[in-house]
């Protein structure tokens, strides 16, 4: 079979990225990254692409905010199928996935989101936490489908919420078993668990 071979979408920094590359450094995930795409120019994970040798490829969508057209999610699923692709792994990617390339990827697109879903979707999960004032909170890899962190449930992993956290501290602390988590997951689609 090989080593499994992922793409990468993202819209920041990419620690989780960076996640999977530590993980696949130190041997804990037999998978290669094979391209990283983002939406927003100038992203730290395709710094991280290219200091990791892997090709990164820019996203350009001039119509919309939250999604990608139909023709920009086309040349998305093609730039992951030219790289190889098996898996793609969203990684901090802040637009929702549409049918090009959910159909071209059957349960094979997931995403990490720092909520113990269905609690919280969307944007900054972690300030909602706290606004609920619930007494723990954690992340959730899922896998993507056409609506907001609504795809079925893979792994979790809580965090208690700590009388004085702030949205910072609270959001470093799941951080924590994000980078644990996602490498986790990878690694069992890698060795076929996961199907």
């Amino acid at each position: 079979m090989g080593r499994l071979k992922f793409g990468v979408l993202g819209s920041g920094k990419g620690s989780n990225f960076r996640a999977l590359l530590e993980a696949i450094v130190a041997g804990r995930l037999d998978a290669e990254a094979v391209v990283v795409l983002s939406d927003v120019p100038g992203a730290g994970i395709l710094d991280l692409g290219r200091a990791a040798g892997v090709p990164t490829h820019g996203i350009h969508e001039p119509a919309f905010r939250t999604k990608l057209s139909p023709e920009s999610e086309a040349e998305v699923v093609r730039a992951l199928k030219d790289a190889g692709a098996e898996l793609v792994v969203l990684a901090g990617y802040m637009r929702l996935v549409k049918a090009p390339l959910l159909d071209a990827f059957p349960r094979r697109v997931i995403n990490i989101h720092p909520s113990l879903l269905p609690a919280f979707p969307g944007l900054e999960a972690w300030r909602q936490a706290l606004e609920a004032g619930v007494p723990k909170s954690g992340c959730t890899v899922h896998f993507v489908d056409a609506g907001m962190d609504t795809g079925e449930i893979i792994a979790q992993a809580e965090v208690p919420v700590l009388a004085g956290d702030t949205p910072a501290s609270l959001h470093a602390r799941i951080q924590v078993e994000e980078h644990r988590l996602y490498p986790e997951v990878v690694a069992r689609f890698a060795s076929g668990d996961l199907r």
